[in-house]
């Protein structure tokens, strides 16, 4: 978590410490003017400022959270350039404004104590608040980055409690430090963690689609290094670098760099004839230190300004803090609004869509209540394509769930489809003010037939090899070559596991062929271990080729009745699109656990044919998923590509390589790229569903 709280603890310390010294300064003048009087004022503004910063957090963190998935791109896109063009021009800034900094805000203190109150409030107001936006932008800009909130709001936190210490004992004179090579070396570091942050929100907005170029990747390390271990974590966290970066991204890192640190250290430089700002910054915390020993000469010294006639002292400073709290509360509770206020729909044959209206944009959960007789399946609709927003399945008759979607400018409408029923379509209402929101395009009985049929020749085909080869391991054993078995079986069982898409249709034939000894009371030596995984066991555990006749046998019959029943079993479509996923998530508990090796140290060879069963059936399903979401595919295909490097490197000039010979950064690196391309197959079930609505 250290990692990822660093970036916000710097921030946290470097703007903590200009506003804690500007806080300093005021409060310095204000004492040497001996009106100690006024000093609620000023921390009044600095309330405020505070609340103000809080108020914006909120606001962004609101807004994000009510936008489409590609909105919520292109928003943390923009704003991680706003926060590097915030973070760079308070780099410089400080850097330019130090040496003045005293004198400029000594002479609004000055100014705003011949005008009342409210001006000496806003002038500690604006002073403070600067720096409390940028430091909340900034923060919010990690939080996205980092993926949670706990590092770095911790990391902010502990940035701006030592920077009000450090404060307090400047103010106190108890402790000195060179506040010119401290701004040094903290502007340093934030240039190039900003840096950092614009290549995150340039991904971001090519991920958003607002801007090209999201597969041109400029480097793709994921096949050499763990995205996952501590050192990878270490430098994301820090520096946003991640393993795969794009073209775009590297240029605009580099060329920041390049560019900023150079006019940075460049100003350094020029500015070395002139009184250091930390000097400046050290002599006003000793000033106001000072505190009693100079007093103001003017008449109004001692005195304190008059409330306006007829107001309360309290109004000003209560305004103040108060509004933004309200102005962030009313946000809030207008976003969680949209979200609780939706009317109940009404979902039956007879009253479809009753009660809907047009909704607000953004975010929004509808309370769907099936007024009818027979359990329904409701879907939020584009009304001409049919694309689906948002669905609740088996809602039973008289019951209500919650169905939450993205709304966008559009037309919408409810589709009910009560079981045994006739489909009904209520009527649609338009949308405008929202932004694009992109629908799944639904997948109808039919649409999986061509994919499903191109699929069954495949494993007819698959199988009648299969067979072939079942019978070649057999005559091995049965000529009591066990060497050649070996090189038999491995061939044998590679072909089976290329077939992983239709294991779902195998039924108990998938168990006598490839089953494991879990569970069997007798593990390995239980009579129904049987099939591939009992022949490896017999093969490398010196077993004669009489014990494993009657396996080879069982095992070449087993096959012969598979290669008979598959054409008239029954296959449903909706298992191809689940098995895109089930595979892999199958070799990542099995095979690359080892918990499937039975002695030829092959797991990676499954691996590799699991992976060639996936793809098979990935390209079978092609059109469909291009038509839903092209980007899938573009992720699963680099997923698939990293992976089958990585498993085609463990494979040597004498075999393959065992599992557990698999040098430990090689394994983690392995398992953490299977685990990302189990993520990217994640959506394809959703996106080819079958739906009623379609």
């Amino acid at each position: 978590m250290w990692d990822e709280a660093f970036p916000s603890f710097l921030i946290g310390l470097r703007e903590g410490l200009e506003a804690g010294l500007i806080v300093s300064i005021l409060v310095a003048t204000l004492v040497r003017f001996d009106r100690k009087g006024r000093l609620p004022q000023v921390w009044t503004g600095v309330a405020a400022a505070v609340a103000v910063s809080l108020s914006f957090g909120a606001v962004l963190t609101f807004t994000a959270a009510n936008l489409s998935g590609h909105a919520q791109e292109a928003f943390g896109g923009i704003l991680s350039l706003i926060a590097v063009g915030f973070v760079t021009a308070m780099v410089f800034w400080m850097r330019r404004s130090a040496r003045s900094l005293s004198a400029e805000i000594r002479s609004k203190v000055e100014a705003s104590l011949a005008l009342g109150a409210g001006a000496l409030v806003l002038t500690s107001f604006l002073a403070v608040a600067r720096e409390g936006l940028e430091t909340s932008l900034f923060l919010w800009t990690n939080v996205r980055t980092a993926g949670e909130s706990t590092g770095p709001l911790i990391g902010a936190a502990v940035g701006l409690v030592l920077a009000a210490g450090l404060c307090w004992g400047l103010y106190r004179r108890a402790l000195k430090m060179n506040l010119t090579r401290f701004f040094t070396i903290t502007g340093a570091g934030l240039i190039v963690i900003a840096a950092g942050v614009l290549g995150y929100g340039l991904r971001d907005l090519q991920e958003s689609g607002l801007v090209g170029g999201s597969t041109s990747y400029a480097f793709d390390l994921s096949g050499h290094l763990d995205a996952q271990s501590w050192y990878a974590t270490l430098v994301q966290g820090t520096l946003n670098l991640t393993v795969t970066m794009t073209v775009l991204q590297v240029v605009a890192y580099v060329a920041y760099l390049c560019i900023v640190m150079t006019l940075f250290l460049q100003g350094l430089r020029a500015g070395q004839a002139v009184p250091a700002a930390g000097k400046t910054a050290e002599k006003t915390a000793e000033q106001a230190a000072e505190q009693t020993e100079e007093k103001a000469t003017e008449a109004a010294a001692g005195t304190t300004a008059p409330a306006a006639s007829g107001r309360p002292r309290w109004v000003l400073p209560a305004a103040l803090v108060a509004v933004p709290a309200v102005v962030a509360g009313a946000v809030i509770a207008v976003s969680d609004g949209k979200k609780d206020s939706a009317a109940t729909v009404a979902v039956s044959e007879q009253e479809c869509g009753k009660g809907f209206t047009a909704p607000l944009p953004g975010q929004q959960v509808f309370q769907m209540r099936n007024t009818g007789d027979k359990v329904s399946e409701v879907y939020l609709v584009n009304p001409a394509s049919g694309a689906v927003y948002g669905e609740v399945e088996g809602l039973a008759p008289g019951t209500t769930r919650a169905l939450t979607a993205t709304i966008g400018t559009g037309d919408y409408a409810w589709r009910c489809v009560p079981t045994g029923g006739k489909s009904v379509t209520s009527a649609s209402v338009h949308v405008t003010g929202g932004s694009e929101v992109k629908a799944v395009k639904p997948v109808g009985d039919g649409d999986l037939n061509a994919p499903l049929d191109a699929y069954k020749d495949y494993v007819n085909k698959g199988l009648a090899t299969l067979m072939t080869q079942s019978q070649k391991l057999q005559a091995d054993i049965h000529g009591g070559d066990l060497a050649t078995a070996r090189a038999d079986w491995l061939t044998a069982h590679l072909q089976y596991a290329s077939l992983g898409a239709a294991y779902g249709t195998f039924a108990d034939l998938d168990g006598k062929i490839d089953g494991r000894a879990d569970g069997l009371p007798d593990k390995t030596a239980d009579p129904g271990f049987t099939g591939f995984l009992r022949l490896e066991y017999g093969l490398w555990h010196g077993q004669s080729a009489a014990d494993l006749t009657p396996v080879a046998d069982g095992l070449a019959r087993d096959v012969a009745t598979l290669v008979h029943d598959f054409p008239t079993q029954d296959f449903d479509p909706a298992d191809l699109p689940l098995r895109a996923h089930e595979i892999l998530e199958n070799t990542l508990q099995f095979e690359l656990t080892g918990d499937t090796d039975m002695g030829s140290g092959t797991s990676l060879a499954t691996t590799q044919a699991n992976l060639a069963g996936t793809q098979e059936l990935l390209t079978l399903l092609q059109p469909l998923l291009d038509e839903r979401d092209p980007q899938v595919l573009v992720r699963v295909n680099t997923g698939m590509k990293r992976v089958g490097d990585l498993v085609a490197a463990a494979r040597t000039a004498d075999g393959w390589t065992p599992l557990d010979k698999l040098p430990a950064d090689a394994r983690r690196r392995l398992n953490g790229a299977t685990g990302q391309l189990l993520e990217d197959l994640s959506p394809i079930p959703a996106l080819l569903e079958i739906r009623k609505a379609a």
